[in-house]
């Protein structure tokens, strides 16, 4: 049992329109997920630009109000719950964001940035402060000079290192992390995955890692689920989802990797031919006739896909 459940999570977007500004229609940002979270587990959210998986993360954390669905954490309801600045939930699930100079205070020391949480939720004195702060900085690899410096002064792998580091400063149990690596360049992105798996390890803290790179993916996470049109289209494990895909948006996005393989390169073209023309013929057995991805059917007891309950009893 997990120690938080999302059930049929939505979040619609109002479109208005006309002289009286009515609602016409809607967005369907996120239209009835489903999602258990267990402790030291990382779970891969995967999709498109606008698939909504972003606005999952922020509708978790309390960013984005939800429109209908719940997010029960250790059995209490916290859906759209207004909490208190120094709340146990505030505490317990913190969140990495994709653009590291946006989300962090231009005009606030490193100190002082990453010192703000254990202020809201631990009765440090000013030494212990320090000495805390220096600690987190050691786990993601900054100097102890990086204390006193402002966020500009540093390169977008080292911001987004601190901005790991103001994450688990107060031990959570959950770290949302939305596209924390997309912005760096490869060998940046390494270094900052490989000290949020020592942070995994050392504190055994759970990842909901938000990415449109199922490389990256791959490296980091325990489950994945594959998001498209605001809906999952497959769920699993690793094993599941990568030598095994059955919706064919999976399919669309594994053949999308590039190979680095010259000599199958003819190969690899003809499987993303092979999928593109499969995708043309059989839309329907994947969406219904409004576009919207069905609901998920059991496959195994890790995998589900969202094909037509006929073609899941199959055995696709």
């Amino acid at each position: 049992m997990g120690f938080m459940q999302i059930q049929d999570l939505k979040v619609h977007y109002p479109i208005r329109s006309g002289f009286w500004n009515n609602v016409t229609d809607h967005v369907y940002a996120v239209d009835g997920i489903n999602l258990e979270i267990e402790e030291g587990k990382t779970y891969g959210l995967v999709g498109e630009s606008g698939s909504g998986k972003s606005t999952v993360g922020k509708s978790i954390i309390g960013l984005e109000k939800i429109t209908s669905g719940k997010v029960f954490y250790e059995g209490e309801d916290v859906t759209n719950k207004a909490r208190k600045r120094t709340s146990g939930y505030n505490r317990n699930v913190q969140m990495i964001f994709q653009d590291s100079m946006s989300s962090l205070n231009p005009r606030k020391r490193v100190i002082d940035i990453i010192s703000e949480p254990l202020d809201n939720f631990e009765r440090l004195s000013p030494d212990e402060t320090i000495r805390r702060v220096n600690e987190l900085l050691d786990i993601v690899g900054m100097p102890e000079d990086a204390l006193y410096k402002y966020a500009h002064e540093f390169s977008g792998g080292q911001r987004q290192r601190i901005g790991v580091a103001r994450a688990v400063a107060t031990n959570p149990k959950l770290i949302i992390a939305d596209e924390p690596v997309s912005a760096l360049d490869l060998s940046v992105q390494a270094q900052v995955l490989n000290f949020m798996k020592r942070i995994q390890e050392e504190y055994n803290v759970s990842y909901l890692f938000i990415s449109h790179d199922l490389g990256v993916v791959k490296h980091m996470c325990d489950n994945l689920a594959i998001m498209y049109r605001g809906r999952f289209v497959e769920y699993g494990n690793k094993k599941d989802i990568y030598n095994n895909p059955q919706h064919i948006y999976t399919k669309r996005l594994l053949s999308a990797i590039p190979s680095i393989d010259p000599v199958n390169r003819l190969a690899h073209k003809e499987r993303r031919l092979e999928v593109e023309r499969e995708y043309t013929m059989n839309q329907e057995k994947y969406y219904d006739e409004k576009g919207r991805v069905y609901d998920l059917n059991p496959l195994s007891e890790s995998h589900y896909v969202a094909l037509r309950p006929e073609d899941a009893k199959g055995g696709n």
